[in-house]
């Protein structure tokens, strides 16, 4: 096979940006398909939430995704493979998402997907195990680690429920005094419910009892009337599944109403937003699950992140801790599909990217994440976590990446 210069062109279709498409002179080409060059063509879809519910953690995951296929476009991509992303905006609207997968798989022909949410990645896994497109979402429900219902989805970081238990562990490890009590507060979706029924049963196994559970919206503005009916119960410690948001809701309101327990937040309510929302007095001591880098961390996965950024006039400042999970997500996609590209010289087709991303073992993120790990049998890539806790306005690391299990 003739070999040609790989471009990797950024699409994002929508109300933002489309960016360079043409600059490759294939918009008509079929994913996977080689053009008279030689050139193999590999078109990934992506789902992302910028207006909706969830649009303060979506917008810069979606950023950091597009960001990474800027960047490998830049410094000349991978010999022989042409990769492009067409993304677009579904509001975390599980009709739209519909909408726009059967658009990306029938229109846009990809052949491997960049999702987002729980509701939209659990209600399109029999469709993406029909169409045989990989999806490797933003959602780590533990769910999606049933492969007899979801064999074409893949988890890149520990799921919810393996967060919590990470949580639990360090609790009963840790924790000064008799036995410590837990309350649970997350948001009434998919996303919001994934892991409550796990953690519950995993305090049960060691001895950590969950002793309260509060709903608040993912769009909360106002938490007070849930906190009260939760400090009945008095509980040290407060896990949170929500959004930046409504996490802000929940810290501010505690720290109205002079509540003292130690919050510490899942993955996706953790990270630079909640200090910005709510300020570094009222966020100083809250806990999280960071598993990802901060920008600001020193890592060798950082040194692409900076180039890329030094080459749009920007720096560190400019991004945050969930552009570089979006990052993270794009890279271990385009690792599946490089995998596929050396097994054949013919079409790379979704199920063989399938088998590419199975055959990733210890891959290697450079510190932006822990390692991970798929096989046939597995597309949970890892359980592995950390946990941060605010001081002085800024994320320090408490714990190595850890799992439950260890």
């Amino acid at each position: 096979m003739k070999k040609g210069k790989n471009k990797i062109t950024s699409l994002f279709i929508g109300s933002v940006l489309l960016l360079g498409l043409s600059a490759c002179g294939e918009e008509n080409a079929v994913s996977g398909k080689a053009s008279e060059d030689g050139v193999r063509t590999v078109k990934v879809g992506g789902l992302f939430d910028i207006t909706g519910g969830t649009g303060d953690v979506g917008t810069p995951y979606a950023e950091g995704e597009k960001a990474y296929f800027k960047y490998l476009d830049s410094i000349g991509g991978i010999e022989g493979l042409n990769i492009e992303i067409d993304g677009k905006d579904y509001a975390y609207a599980i009709p739209e998402a519909q909408k726009i997968y059967q658009e990306l798989r029938d229109k846009e022909k990809v052949s491997a997907v960049l999702g987002w949410g729980t509701g939209d990645t659990e209600a399109l896994r029999q469709q993406v195990a029909n169409d045989k497109l990989p999806f490797v979402s933003a959602s780590y429900s533990e769910s999606l680690k049933n492969l007899e219902e979801s064999p074409y989805n893949f988890l890149v970081a520990a799921s919810y429920s393996d967060q919590g238990r990470a949580i639990l562990q360090w609790i009963k490890e840790n924790h000064k005094g008799e036995n410590p009590t837990v309350a649970l507060l997350y948001n009434d979706t998919a996303f919001g419910q994934s892991p409550i029924k796990d953690i519950k049963k995993y305090g049960d196994e060691i001895g950590v009892k969950i002793v309260d559970e509060q709903v608040i919206d993912v769009t909360a503005t106002e938490a007070q009337s849930q906190l009260l009916n939760m400090e009945k119960k008095n509980p040290d410690y407060a896990i949170i599944q929500e959004t930046w948001g409504a996490t802000a809701t929940i810290l501010r309101d505690a720290n109205t109403l002079n509540i003292d327990t130690q919050f510490i937040g899942l993955n996706w309510a953790s990270g630079e937003g909640v200090i910005d929302i709510v300020g570094k007095d009222i966020a100083e001591g809250y806990m999280g699950i960071l598993s990802h880098a901060m920008p600001y961390e020193d890592f060798e996965g950082m040194d692409e992140i900076k180039e890329y950024l030094e080459a749009e006039g920007k720096t560190i400042d400019d991004i945050n801790q969930k552009f570089i999970q979006g990052w993270s997500a794009a890279k271990i996609i385009v690792a599946g599909i490089k995998e596929a590209s050396e097994t054949t010289d013919g079409d790379i087709t979704g199920e063989e990217i399938r088998v590419g991303l199975e055959s990733l073992q210890d891959f290697d993120l450079g510190g932006l994440a822990a390692p991970v790990s798929f096989s046939a049998d597995n597309h949970a890539g890892t359980e592995q976590t950390r946990i941060k806790i605010v001081k002085n306005g800024q994320w320090e690391q408490l714990t190595d990446y850890f799992s439950h299990q260890d």
